[in-house]
């Protein structure tokens, strides 16, 4: 083969190393030349083995199989060599060279399957800037913003063995070559802009407008632009609360919330549903309600009309029937009626005092909040408790996240970091206090979605997927991460409480499958196909739709994506966030089993049926597919806008009295013949010095004007007047 020129290279990691564009040696002198300069030291480690084979029992040394080890090279036989060497070739010639970063098996096997020759980096390079770039996550809140669990990618994952060690071969004769398909679990692994069009990435740029907290809470709001759909509908109200109009948009936010809150404890208190709740939290509240009652009994009618006032004027203001109403008029409430009334709501609620609850007041909240159901779909969600989830922006796989139910413990933890509050990146997002329980366990579902191209928008949607259970039963006593949070991150680290249902395994993990017979257990079976997969396929693409315009869309790349979803006591899904970089350890049977068929059904999508569109995509399913928008081609033309300067269009001189009495309105006849009379003098004295050679005066030119101002144009013929 003749010496050729390799094309540009794009290198992994963080070690920053340039494009190469170098001369190549053929295949087989490079492949020679590498086995040379260590044929020395090859004979020696080959002399050896020779006597280790004579005298076994001198030294205990591990089996061999065909060959002795020396360092990660194996001895070479002819024939092995040459078959090394033809498929390395080969798959130069068929651009299947790819490049892999992390543990990632499944991907390095499906690949291999197909031809493909991995090039390999400096694996040493790779564990230390790992460790580093890890380490500096852990201790820093704004090292990286995306919400990811790529760290459960443990590197003891164990990778498939390569006995007559061809691929580590292969990968030292293509370490020159142009990778032609990337896989990473880390975005800026590789710069983007210096691919080839050919190259093949599993990461686009800028997707930090849905995969961060931050950029999920922003963008959703404008999804009125791109759809007729409501994000309240799919998920729960979030504020940025380190932007100051966001942060008063919370407090208004929240002590809506207390009133309506208070108006369902009424309600339920009436009904006798908050009975059991309350005589099972009877020991622990004790106290509190003593000190309650010595504190103070809060007027339960002022406090129901005032809830009721509040929420009176929300449904004004969705009805858009404030709109009216004069300013002036208008009494807003105090910041000290405001404490007041949360400060006894908290009191009811929180605190269990005693009340009395009238059927009068349960016929007035009622009414209320089958008023506000119409225009609040996170009603139901809210429960009772006026429950806050406060989330940094900048930390990622549940670290820094916290329950809160008083409107001050939440301000008082935002304003200690201001660093957070300088970047907006403290989010604070409405907890779902009344999810679906599995034997009264709280759990979340993870689902996988992939998207092929924004330009189209492309998705496909996983079928399978899993759940994560918590290891503590479902309360709302204690707002502790281990009762409230389902992150494998977090979960992994605990026992699982002796009072859990023991159904749920110890691994804290359920297929989807698994999920479905315990609904058909409850008579809901129906609801998976018809209330829970709909829901999260709205939502995953209303979420890609609001940032499609601000994603990199380079063609030839795809990204698989994670999202994290909880289900409401109808079954309703409520997106929570979206993960890049998804984990794909096999932490448990379930795991072990589902993350294996994704990544290979992601190959079938990305590289099978790119060759033959009738492949089998395994359980992916496009579920989205938008018509192209053409790109304007730029033709190097730079844009020149000219204009000139509006002309003021040629107008008469006013009139003036002759006489200097008061001005009377002419009647109609007077009026024309001044109009005459001055038309005329000014004739004459525009063109007294034209003459023609008859003696009569030629007439002025009409005046003319810019065509956008439209006037009448007077034209005066004179003769016989000789001046």
């Amino acid at each position: 083969m003749k010496a050729t020129r390799s094309r540009q290279s794009v290198h992994l990691d963080r070690e920053k190393h340039h494009v190469t564009d170098r001369r190549c040696t053929s295949w087989p002198d490079r492949a020679v030349k590498a086995v040379e300069t260590r044929g020395f030291f090859k004979d020696q480690k080959v002399q050896q083995c020779k006597e280790k084979r004579k005298n076994p029992q001198t030294t205990k040394s591990p089996e061999v199989k065909g060959y002795c080890s020396f360092g990660s090279l194996p001895v070479l036989n002819p024939g092995r060599l040459q078959t090394a060497k033809d498929h390395a070739d080969k798959a130069v010639k068929m651009h299947k060279v790819f490049s892999v970063q992390g543990p990632y098996p499944v991907i390095r096997e499906g690949l291999r399957t197909r031809g493909w020759v991995e090039q390999r980096s400096r694996r040493s390079s790779h564990h230390v800037h790992q460790r580093l770039r890890y380490e500096s996550r852990a201790s820093s809140d704004d090292a990286d913003d995306d919400d990811g669990d790529d760290d459960d990618n443990s590197d003891n994952v164990k990778e498939k063995q390569d006995p007559d060690g061809l691929n580590d071969l292969m990968s030292r004769l293509v370490r020159d070559e142009t990778v032609y398909f990337y896989w990473t679990n880390r975005r800026d692994s590789i710069n983007t802009n210096s691919l080839q069009k050919d190259q093949i990435t599993n990461h686009f740029a800028q997707t930090g407008s849905f995969t961060t907290k931050v950029g999920l809470c922003v963008n959703l709001r404008n999804l009125h632009w791109f759809d007729s759909a409501d994000p309240d509908t799919f998920f729960p109200r979030c504020y940025r609360i380190g932007a100051l109009d966001d942060k008063h948009a919370f407090i208004e936010d929240y002590r809506r919330t207390a009133c309506t809150s208070l108006l369902k404890y009424i309600v339920e208190r009436g009904q006798g549903e908050h009975r059991q709740t309350k005589n099972r939290n009877n020991q622990t509240t004790q106290g509190q309600r003593k000190q309650s009652r010595e504190l103070s009994r809060p007027a339960l009618s002022q406090m129901i009309d005032f809830a009721v006032k509040v929420c009176q004027e929300l449904l004004e203001s969705l009805e858009h029937r404030d709109i009216d109403k004069n300013l002036d008029t208008l009494q807003e409430l105090s910041k000290e009626e405001w404490a007041e009334f949360i400060d006894s709501y908290c009191l009811v609620v929180h605190g269990g005092a005693e009340v009395e609850v009238s059927d009068q007041f349960v016929v007035t909240s009622k009414a209320m909040l089958q008023r506000l159901e119409e225009f609040s779909p996170q009603l139901d969600i809210e429960g009772i408790h006026n429950i806050w989830i406060i989330k940094p922006g900048a930390k990622s796989r549940g670290r820094g996240i916290k329950c809160y139910k008083r409107l001050d413990q939440i301000l008082r933890l935002v304003d200690r970091d201001q660093t957070l509050i300088r970047e907006s990146k403290w989010v604070v997002q409405k907890y779902l206090e009344r999810p679906c329980l599995v034997h009264g366990t709280k759990f979340d579902v993870r689902q996988w979605f992939l998207v092929t191209d924004w330009n189209p928008l492309t998705v496909w949607f996983y079928k399978k997927c899993y759940l994560r259970f918590s290891t503590q039963p479902y309360s709302l006593d204690k707002l502790d991460s281990s009762v409230h949070l389902c992150n494998n991150s977090i979960q992994k680290h605990l026992k699982p409480s002796h009072q859990r249902h023991q159904s749920i395994p110890a691994d804290n993990m359920w297929s989807d499958n698994q999920f479905k017979a315990f609904l058909s257990s409850q008579g809901m079976e129906a609801q998976w196909e018809a209330v829970v997969v709909p829901g999260m396929k709205k939502a995953l693409i209303h979420a890609l739709q609001t940032t499609q315009d601000l994603v990199d869309s380079r063609k030839n790349t795809f990204e698989l994506y994670g999202a994290d979803f909880i289900l409401g006591r109808d079954l309703h899904p409520w997106l929570i966030e979206i993960n890049v970089s998804p984990t794909m350890a096999p932490s448990t049977l379930v795991t072990a089993r589902l993350c294996a068929a994704v990544q290979e059904d992601t190959l079938r999508v990305v590289l099978d049926r790119r060759a033959d569109r009738s492949a089998s995509t395994g359980d992916f399913q496009l579920i989205h597919r938008q018509a192209a928008v053409e790109v304007p081609q730029y033709l190097g033309v730079n844009l020149l806008v000219e204009g000139s300067k509006i002309k003021c269009p040629c107008t008469l001189p006013p009139l003036r009295p002759l006489n200097p009495s008061p001005l009377k309105h002419p009647g109609p006849a007077k009026e024309k013949e001044q109009v005459a009379d001055k038309v005329k003098s000014l004739c004459k004295r525009s063109f007294k010095s034209t003459k023609l050679s008859t003696g009569v005066i030629q007439p002025p030119p009409p005046c003319t004007l810019e065509p956008a101002v439209p006037v009448e144009q007077l034209h005066l013929h004179m003769t016989g007047d000789k001046s």
